[in-house]
């Protein structure tokens, strides 16, 4: 079990490989469809990003509401590939790494190698279990999209498992091989 802290740096992400089981702490963002597509109109604006992020994590996620005394409901990780004509273009500006849920397209895992990135599974159907893990949560753009605004999440040991590392390594395809028959 690797553990890290966000920002992550190059070197950080350089030493992460397909497979590694990684407890992050720190801050990590969230965004979806909608939050992307703003996210990456900004840049072709060349308009400054409403959070920096440079060395972060995009969890993909749309939060339930929080019960009081929470900082947040169930969030469990969605669908990454809805957010993979965005992606590259985050990659380029400096975010460092994704959470979501499933395989991602050539184009994303080309620009993890380029631009030095990683992408992370969490547990799908374990978003109770994931929450207690988000100990503070506030929104910190975009929130006209409810659940689906750029959330500033604050994380202990939030556990994920390398899908896609900088090196072109995809866990969903290693995994396939071993049972292929020849």
């Amino acid at each position: 079990m690797k553990k890290i802290t966000t920002p992550l740096t190059e070197a950080a992400v350089k030493d992460l490989k397909a497979g590694d089981s990684v407890l992050i702490t720190g801050i990590i963002y969230t965004g979806r469809d909608a939050a992307h597509k703003r996210l990456t109109d900004v840049l072709k604006a060349n308009q400054p990003l409403p959070v920096d992020l440079k060395g972060q994590i995009i969890y993909y996620v749309g939060p339930a509401p929080a019960k009081p005394g929470y900082p947040i409901g169930p969030a469990g990780p969605t669908t990454s590939e809805r957010m993979d004509p965005y992606t590259p273009a985050l990659l380029a500006y400096g975010m460092k790494g994704m959470i979501g849920k499933g395989n991602r397209t050539p184009n994303v895992i080309e620009a993890l190698k380029k631009y030095t990135g990683v992408y992370f599974a969490a547990v799908g159907g374990a978003a109770a279990l994931i929450a207690k893990r988000i100990k503070k949560c506030e929104t910190v753009a975009y929130d006209d999209l409810g659940p689906e605004a750029v959330m500033k999440l604050t994380v202990e040991d939030f556990p994920v498992v390398v899908v896609n590392d900088c090196y072109g390594n995809d866990l969903y395809e290693e995994g396939m091989k071993k049972y292929r028959k020849v």
